[in-house]
């Protein structure tokens, strides 16, 4: 879905990019979840997968902040195709990658 990135161009970004981007993607699933449509709320959440897969393979992507993207992939999938088990809600997934938009404007 996201070939230019997918050649390279995701790893020049910083975290705080990365997420930022990622939790657009999310926000748009979230938006279309609460609108009732299941189609652009896919979408959107393959487009968000891709993008954690992305940067989970990024190399500057160890440690600590690799933990943060793989544990924030699992919330986002709990959330939409598991069974909620974090008890995540939507207010709280936007906060979450909000800070990370903030951050990257800085």
């Amino acid at each position: 879905m996201h070939a230019e990135l997918a050649a390279g161009r995701w790893n020049t970004f910083s975290l705080a990019t990365q997420m930022g981007n990622i939790g657009s993607e999310v926000g748009r699933a979230l938006r279309a979840r609460a609108a009732g449509d299941t189609q652009r709320e896919e979408r959107a959440l393959d487009r968000a997968l891709e993008l954690f897969g992305f940067t989970a393979a990024d190399p500057r992507r160890h440690g600590s902040q690799l933990r943060e993207v793989l544990r924030a992939r699992e919330v986002v999938s709990d959330y939409f195709i598991g069974g909620n088990t974090y008890h995540s809600e939507p207010e709280s997934l936007d906060r979450y990658f909000m800070q990370f938009a903030i951050a990257a404007r800085r």
